[in-house]
């Protein structure tokens, strides 16, 4: 880690002392109250700021939400209306084709020819899915012939409000209220029209009875299942014609007194009212229009409790990943004012040595540059690990205690988890501190299966070409440092063709003679990746290898993309280069060396027998001077079924493991030890398994580190080792390999015993 304070003179390299009239720096004293100011205006705005932008995000939220709830009601009711007038439409062309067939026929004419009539009236309404029946009516209101029965029941409406409302000219009549139908037999309502004689005087009525349930049927599909509107067809006196879903309390009229019903009333043609459905027994923001000229409306609510559930959820979400950071950043600034207030203290203190250290760490920066910046950047990947860790941790203890109502935020936690390793493998990688990972592959079929992830990386607007070759040689690499190589040349082409490109990627064989001239010889697999973009000048071109090096804006580029590429070429055994020129686009060369092993086949899965014996937890020790990534691993290895002991360095840890049982027994503590290798103090985590082999017997030992030296190192020795930021799962695996062996050998010794 990077320390605390800076380094005394005679713990590096010294430099000629300063001559005595060398001028000595006054005590900053104004410095520390305006960085304390500055640090309680950031706290401040940290808090209100965030409380802002939640409360306008949150109102925003609302109102678009209202609307668009507005605009979706609007677009169903005009839907509906357009079926319904389709509708009402045919059914005014069935009254005006049976009163054309009965023209210049009384009543008694009508019963005369009742078999043909009846013939004629199932051909005109039979094959309509809504019509229930076609019925013809006398002036006195008797049935004279029918499309369901002939001969006809004796029927009669004349008590019926449709016939009564027919015959006097009540234009709303024309459209009955629901009923149970005397000929259909069903629920109904009836689109009727009148009968005229040669002298113009009524003479019956001509009624198509329609079935509600075709409407509602056509309002559930329209809707779609657990949809938060409803649809209904109304008269323009409130009666419900048609209603889906079905309300809650069964009515036949819309809530009195309510914008709706006044609306109705008015004649109004349309429109949008906020409202208390006593239907839906919920507020509703709900739609109207009126189906053309007929005394019909259709109507479209929305339940604005459904607006409030999505808001409820949303703003939630938002706070989380609002104030989550915005926590973090208090604790920060507050860490940072009681630093400030410990830094004034000790200042008069070190004034003396202010001078001095300042000149030593200019010249040791200024000697070591490219070093210090690898183990700056290496320290902060080991610091970053850790938090990952901690977090990853965490996570996976949430997971397992099963932490319902989460899902979506534990998975944006372990997203960005994915985001924040991915970075820290760049950090290391630029140091040369990144473990690789190094495996066989074939390139030529491992190029395909890159190009979803190549095209996510490009964008839409650039097109991608991958032309893997044949009989490419087979290579040693790290994977999942290769790809975020490739990831890198795509993100940089990307930005290089901001109006749309092509990007296109080749493998290929090529070997170098010592005599050719190239920095390297031997056989290599050359990936070119070429894109049409801007291009880069001479100096920038110069500079592109360069660490934290960027021409992009800032906050939209780290420096560290191609300096990853080229560390990783160059830590595999090969070499990365770049081609470019202004207006004529950019060629990436990487060559990595050829591999004369094959890729290992896929190994088939294997069954494992399931032993007879209990599954006993293993006693572990915990080596870890980080107390949260301690805290969450002892969390996670309990939540496994182990018992766990934890020491804060190697030596108190090799301490717990010699020290002799309380009753005098010989056998060993702990099972084995978990050990980070980065710790404080004289000894290591390699120096620790070092230690613990020269015991008898040897102790398992799982070494932690994010470091490559000293996973080189740790591979010398015989442990097993882990790379931060390790896979939880794999642990686990770990863990149950090493318990097999105990069992293996307990039960050896007891065979041996016998």
């Amino acid at each position: 880690m990077i320390a605390d304070r800076p380094e005394r003179p005679d713990e590096r390299t010294p430099l000629p002392p300063l001559s005595d009239d060398a001028p000595f720096p006054a005590a900053p004293g104004h410095d520390f109250t305006v960085r304390r100011r500055t640090l309680l205006a950031l706290l401040i705005a940290a808090i209100v700021l965030p409380c802002v932008y939640v409360a306008a995000m949150a109102y925003n939220d609302l109102r678009a939400r209202e609307s668009d709830a507005t605009d979706t009601t609007l677009r169903t009711v005009r839907v509906a209306e357009e079926h319904a007038l389709k509708v009402f439409d045919m059914n005014e062309a069935l009254d005006a084709r049976v009163v054309e067939l009965v023209r210049g026929l009384d009543d008694d004419g009508v019963r005369a020819n009742e078999s043909q009539i009846h013939q004629q009236l199932d051909a005109i309404g039979g094959g309509y899915p809504q019509v229930a029946a076609v019925s013809i009516f006398g002036r006195d209101g008797d049935l004279l012939a029918s499309s369901r029965f002939s001969p006809p029941p004796p029927v009669s409406i004349v008590a019926r409000d449709d016939f009564a409302g027919i015959r006097d000219g009540r234009v709303i009549e024309h459209v009955s209220r629901v009923m149970h139908g005397q000929v259909s037999g069903e629920t109904v309502f009836n689109m009727g029209v009148a009968r005229r004689d040669p002298s113009d005087a009524f003479a019956g009525i001509v009624s198509v009875a329609l079935r509600p349930g075709y409407f509602s049927s056509f309002y559930r599909d329209l809707l779609g299942p657990d949809s938060p509107m409803a649809l209904g067809l109304v008269r323009s006196d409130g009666s419900i014609l048609a209603f889906d879903p079905p309300p809650r309390a069964l009515a036949s009229a819309i809530t009195p007194h309510s914008p709706l019903s006044s609306a109705l009333a008015r004649g109004s043609e349309g429109g949008v009212v906020r409202m208390h459905s006593g239907l839906l027994n919920s507020n509703v923001i709900l739609a109207y229009r009126r189906v053309g000229a007929y005394p019909v409306y259709v109507t479209c609510a929305y339940r604005t409790p459904a607006i409030w559930t999505a808001w409820y959820k949303h703003l939630s979400v938002l706070i989380i990943s609002m104030f989550t950071p915005s926590i973090a950043l208090w604790c920060v600034i507050w860490l940072s004012l009681r630093r400030l207030a410990a830094e004034e203290e000790a200042w008069e203190r070190w004034q003396a040595e202010a001078s001095m250290r300042r000149s030593i760490e200019s010249a040791y920066r200024q000697s070591r540059k490219m070093e210090a910046l690898g183990n700056l950047v290496g320290s902060v990947a080991h610091d970053f690990n850790n938090l990952l860790m901690i977090v990853s941790a965490n996570v996976q203890i949430a997971r397992r205690r099963g932490v319902a109502g989460f899902e979506r935020e534990l998975s944006a936690v372990e997203r960005a988890l994915k985001s924040g390793q991915s970075l820290t493998r760049q950090l290391l990688g630029v140091a040369r501190k990144q473990p690789l990972r190094n495996e066989t592959i074939h390139v030529g079929r491992w190029l395909p299966a890159c190009r979803e992830l190549l095209r996510a990386s490009l964008g839409a607007k650039v097109s991608l070409v991958v032309d893997e070759g044949e009989g490419v040689w087979p290579v040693l690499v790290d994977v999942a440092e290769l790809e975020l190589a490739l990831i890198n040349l795509a993100v940089n082409a990307r930005d290089a063709m901001p109006n749309g490109g092509r990007f296109t990627v080749r493998a290929r064989n090529i070997s170098f003679r010592p005599d050719e001239g190239f920095p390297l010889d031997g056989d290599f697999v050359h990936i070119t990746l070429e894109d049409t973009g801007t291009g880069m000048p001479p100096d920038v071109l110069a500079r592109a290898f360069e660490p934290l090096y960027t021409t992009k804006p800032k906050g939209t580029g780290t420096g560290l993309g191609l300096p990853q590429v080229f560390a990783f070429c160059e830590r595999s055994g090969g070499l990365a280069a770049i081609d470019s020129a202004i207006g004529a686009g950019t060629t990436a060369h990487l060559y990595l060396p050829r591999s004369l092993a094959e890729p290992p086949a896929p190994r088939p899965s294997e069954m494992r027998e399931e032993s007879a014996e209990v599954q006993q937890g293993l006693n572990v020790l915990l080596v870890e001077d980080n107390d949260e990534v301690a805290a969450g691993t002892e969390a996670l290895l309990q939540m496994m079924g182990h018992r766990v002991t934890c020491a804060s360095d190697a030596a108190s840890a090799l301490e717990l493991v010699e020290a002799p049982h309380a009753d005098g027994e010989r056998t060993p503590r702990f099972d084995l030890v978990l050990s980070d290798i980065h710790m404080p103090g004289t000894m290591n985590g390699i120096d620790l398994a070092e230690a613990l082999q020269g015991l008898e017997p040897a102790m398992p030992v799982i070494l932690v580190t994010g470091y490559a030296e000293e996973l080189d190192r740790a591979r010398h020795v015989d442990v097993r080792v882990l790379s931060k930021p390790f896979d939880i799962a794999l642990l686990e695996k770990t863990l149950e390999a090493i318990r097999e062996e105990r069992q293996s050998r307990a039960k050896r010794e007891r065979d041996a015993t016998l």
